[in-house]
């Protein structure tokens, strides 16, 4: 099918910005310009990748992008794509083996929240506390609880650890794109891991001291909704990599994934392509 487009803009790709409203509101950067994505619901909409790749954070030329938009370089000295960050309780920064302990004092040693959420089904994650709730509306959830404060990042992933003894800590990208999962109770939820839970309080606690932990237990449930007209019955996906034209009427907007009548495309995984966008 061919479509005809008024408007059209040339960068490369980062992950979409969304900000917590009735419904979600969306901005697509390319380049220096941010697209009001939300705007184009309805809309024929193309996507098309130019074959070069610029690492977010040198802006070297790149052949394939490493941990979401990085060069192989930055990938194997950075410590935002060191192992710990996928696993915060594998923190070394107390070895003196940081790849950037400057970097860790801002992004790790600063306050971090342990969290309920429901995205496709209830799971257990974590984050910044100034990341909330960017890494909610990331990941897709339509509900979310905060349930305890934590001083450093390793101490939410120890936190979360135990916690994932019961919980799912994984998202269904499949099932998050053909609709929204059905409502929980996560106070009531969260009141069910009670003696799990203070107990890894308490050994927190022990080990860092009483302000490693704090429990929230006056938070409140977060309800989200994301701008969508319909879900796909079939999830097919699109990848630049081998097809390099992404076109379709948009249908849908929901964590990092723009939802086509032809297909999904996840924004966060070709972050850093430069692509030309129409609509």
């Amino acid at each position: 099918m061919s479509y005809q487009f008024n408007h059209s803009t040339v960068g490369d790709l980062r992950k979409m910005r969304a900000q917590l409203a009735e419904t979600v509101s969306y901005q697509l950067p390319v380049g220096e310009q941010l697209i009001e994505i939300n705007h184009l619901l309805g809309q024929a909409v193309q996507l098309e990748y130019l074959g070069e790749i610029h690492c977010v954070h040198c802006g070297r030329r790149s052949k394939k992008s490493f941990s979401q938009g990085y060069c192989y370089p930055c990938f194997k000295k950075l410590p935002q794509c060191d192992t710990c960050i996928m696993s915060p309780e594998k923190c070394h920064y107390h070895e003196g083996t940081c790849r950037d302990s400057q970097w860790a004092d801002q992004f790790c040693m600063t306050d971090h929240v342990v969290y309920l959420a429901n995205s496709t089904g209830l799971k257990v994650g974590i984050t910044r506390v100034n990341q909330i709730p960017t890494r909610w509306l990331d990941q897709g959830a339509i509900q979310a609880l905060p349930i305890v404060k934590v001083a450093t990042r390793q101490q939410s992933g120890l936190l979360e650890a135990v916690l994932k003894q019961q919980l799912n800590d994984k998202t269904n990208w499949r099932a998050l794109l053909k609709g929204d999962a059905e409502p929980l109770d996560l106070q009531q939820e969260r009141n069910s891991l009670s003696p799990l839970l203070d107990q890894a309080i308490a050994e927190l606690q022990q080990t860092f001291g009483i302000q490693a932990a704090q429990p929230l237990t006056d938070s409140e449930v977060v309800s989200i909704r994301y701008p969508v007209q319909s879900y796909p019955t079939k999830i097919t996906t699109h990848n630049f990599d081998k097809i390099p034209v992404v076109n379709g009427k948009l249908i849908g907007i929901k964590g990092q994934y723009l939802m086509l009548d032809t297909g999904v495309l996840n924004i966060r995984k070709f972050t850093a392509y430069q692509v030309k966008v129409s609509w």
